[in-house]
């Protein structure tokens, strides 16, 4: 079945696929969040944050079914694996301080909203990830990655 697609592609995607509805699981259970199709759709396609981490799944079946189909000497698969490496740190650190900023700014702005002091338009809070997170989205993507190329040879 998997010998007419591409094996990186396939674990990618998959993995990706899999942390989000992973993720819309959870939050449907535990948050309470998704009210209707069009909130399970954006939870499935585009919301961030969470576990698993879609962003650890994906790079880390990249890498990993990169370094099974053409080696782990080979540039590709080092490119692929510092891309990953690159992505999970800016999960860990970079996403998550921001976002954790700009929820203290919007706190900030809605507390001096209320007091009539200014007029405050809200910034974005962008969601990092917790390393369970990270390291349940490294998990993932590299089983993913370790089924779809089994499956492919």
């Amino acid at each position: 079945m998997f010998n007419t697609v591409n094996p990186v592609f396939t674990s990618a995607l998959l993995s990706w696929f899999a942390a989000q509805f992973i993720k819309t699981i959870l939050n449907a259970i535990y948050k309470r969040r998704l009210h209707n199709a069009a909130d399970i759709i954006a939870s499935l396609m585009w919301r961030t944050g969470g576990m698993p981490s879609s962003h650890s799944a994906l790079v880390t079946a990249l890498a990993v079914s990169t370094g099974i189909l053409e080696g782990i000497n080979t540039t590709l698969f080092a490119l692929s694996l510092f891309f990953a490496i690159v992505v999970i740190r800016d999960a860990l650190g970079v996403r998550l301080s921001t976002g954790r900023q700009a929820q203290a700014l919007n706190r900030l702005g809605r507390t001096l909203e209320a007091r009539e002091e200014i007029e405050f338009a809200p910034v974005k809070e962008v969601h990092g990830h917790t390393p369970p997170e990270v390291l349940a989205g490294v998990l993932l993507g590299g089983a993913i990655a370790l089924l779809t190329s089994l499956m492919a040879s």
